[in-house]
């Protein structure tokens, strides 16, 4: 098999290593952070406590105002903050919505008007990512969806009508990642669990993605075997240290190799996920809950989907391809109902079943669907009939 594999992520750490933010600034070659993070995390002591101290003199300020909606106008404000404060790096603290926000914010304030990028934005969907360097980010995860290992960065805008749409580009990997236990621990539970589905499904997709390498295959194989041992016990309320390493760890490698700047290994399931939750009232991680199976017998229907790969994660034994698929499903089935997650459409408040064919089409169209395993080419009839499964 001949493949490439063109990766440069940043300083990964795990353990107690949000006490030593200062040094890893100071690797960078930066003086002073803007924190970014949003207004619950932002006011959450046990979060912050830790940040500020690990930080010291080298905290600028902080910038708690981002939403789960990721505004196009939070960034532009935060890269007016940026400035202001004379910061020369972004610290995102917190779930995805910071980290993709902490990402545009340092695109932003390297360049001269963050509202001529929101015109382009409102125009196109595309932020314009300058030329040249960009400010270092630090991610600090506290959740386990997966925003933090990434190139990409979504936003939206509503200052003319609606606009979703985002970044690409290599330079929006952050600089460094802090995967602290004690910061995941202050998460809410079912924020936590439903996140860990999110993360988990990245390794599930590694597998069959059109660009899988056999690097990915192994850090997919090894997320799969740490999080079907830690997701069970993080659903039970464990948060231990085995369960968070489990957990954490798992999640850190599902990510590694999955963004990079020749493509991504995300496709069916997190089209679908898009096509849910951007319209819903539901977590990503809850609609990835619910689509997650029903996508994966569709998906084995057509194609063999890395079964085998899949199954060796998960810790199924079958002698058949048919029931190697349906082992790899029940696995994850059993994983979704571990984390008590949403199962059915129906329990998203504000859907509708007549909804269903949009759904699809925005599916259809997602960015991510180009990444489906060789020869899974899915019509919009065939997602709607997937969603009707899982209504």
């Amino acid at each position: 098999m001949d493949f490439r594999f063109d990766y440069d992520p940043g300083t990964i750490r795990y353990g107690e290593c949000v006490a030593d933010l200062a040094g890893e600034l100071a690797a960078l070659g930066a003086d002073d952070a803007l924190v970014v993070t949003g207004r619950t995390v932002g006011s959450t002591a046990a979060v912050m406590d830790l940040v500020r101290d690990g930080l010291g003199d080298r905290l600028a300020g902080v910038f708690a105002e981002t939403t789960p909606e990721k505004r196009f106008e939070t960034a532009v404000a935060g890269a007016e903050r940026f400035r202001a404060t004379g910061a020369d790096a972004v610290v995102a603290v917190g779930g995805g919505s910071s980290l993709d926000l902490g990402k545009l914010i340092a695109a932003l304030s390297a360049r001269g008007s963050p509202e001529a990028a929101h015109d382009r934005f409102d125009e196109t969907g595309s932020v314009a990512v300058p030329d040249g360097d960009l400010p270092p980010v630090v991610a600090v995860p506290t959740t386990l969806a997966g925003a933090d290992l990434s190139m990409v960065a979504g936003v939206t805008s509503r200052r003319d009508g609606f606009v979703r749409g985002g970044a690409y580009d290599e330079r929006l990997m952050p600089s460094a990642l802090l995967y602290d236990p004690d910061l995941f621990r202050t998460t809410p539970h079912g924020v936590l669990c439903a996140s860990a589905m999110n993360g988990f499904d990245k390794a599930v997709e590694t597998a069959y993605a059109a660009t899988a390498t056999p690097i990915t295959d192994a850090t997919g194989l090894r997320a799969l075997r740490l999080l079907s041992r830690g997701l069970p016990a993080l659903g039970a309320g464990d948060r231990d240290d085995a369960t968070m390493h489990d957990a954490v760890v798992g999640t850190v490698l599902a990510q590694y190799g999955c963004s990079r700047a020749d493509g991504l290994t995300l496709s069916l399931i997190h089209a679908f996920g898009h096509g849910i939750a951007r319209g819903y009232d539901v977590q990503q991680g809850g609609a990835h809950a619910i689509v997650a199976p029903h996508a994966l017998r569709y998906l084995f229907d057509r194609v063999d989907g890395a079964r085998e790969l899949l199954a060796d994660g998960l810790g199924v034994e079958a002698t058949t391809p048919e029931a190697t698929a349906d082992g790899v499903v029940e696995a994850v089935v059993e994983i979704r109902d571990a984390l008590g997650l949403p199962t059915r459409l129906r329990e998203v408040d504000d859907m509708a079943e007549s909804d269903l064919p949009d759904v699809a089409v925005d599916v259809h169209a997602d960015g991510l669907m180009p990444y489906c395993p060789s020869g899974l080419d899915p019509t919009v009839e065939e997602l709607e009939a997937v969603l009707r499964e899982a209504w």
